[in-house]
């Protein structure tokens, strides 16, 4: 089992997030100038999960966007190359975002996600996002529907060892 190493993302991964970005949204991929403005806003968090020693070789991206005292949060993306997929890389980077999240004083998080996609709705239910509507024909120009889902951020755990 791979083991990848998470990071920040920069303005120089942009070029590696834009491949995978381009190859998993064929049609509603992001711009390069979008994505870039993203990686580099204030307000955002954008990771990037390489495995160790391939860091030029990007498997999967995902970015928050959550103003530090906003009280909330919106996962504005998150990709997996396909060799990549069902191996705990996007929980892990789901995991990551939320944490940030927390630490920016976040209380609920939001996301769409594809109505056409079972496989990251599960993820979402599992980490314990709700559907709380649908925007319909959301994803253009697949005509798609958006279903929104929200988190209560769940405040960190401490067990004693």
């Amino acid at each position: 089992m791979t083991a990848w190493e998470l990071r920040r993302a920069t303005a120089a991964d942009v070029p590696a997030i834009m491949e995978l970005e381009r190859s998993t949204f064929v049609t509603d991929a992001w711009s390069e100038r979008t994505m870039r403005s993203e990686v580099a806003g204030e307000h955002g968090y954008y990771l990037v999960a390489f495995e160790p020693g391939e860091e030029s070789r990007i498997d999967a991206y995902a970015g928050l966007l959550a103003p530090r005292g906003a009280g909330e949060g919106d996962i504005q993306t998150i990709a997996v190359a396909p060799h990549a997929r069902r191996r705990g890389l996007a929980r892990a980077l789901m995991n990551d975002l939320i944490g940030e999240a927390r630490s920016r004083g976040a209380q609920e998080i939001f996301l769409e996600v594809r109505d056409d996609n079972p496989g990251a709705q599960a993820l979402y239910v599992s980490l314990g996002f709700e559907e709380i509507g649908v925007r319909p024909q959301y994803y253009q120009p697949d005509g798609v529907d958006a279903i929104v889902m929200r988190l209560a951020v769940p405040t960190p755990e401490t067990t004693i060892a």
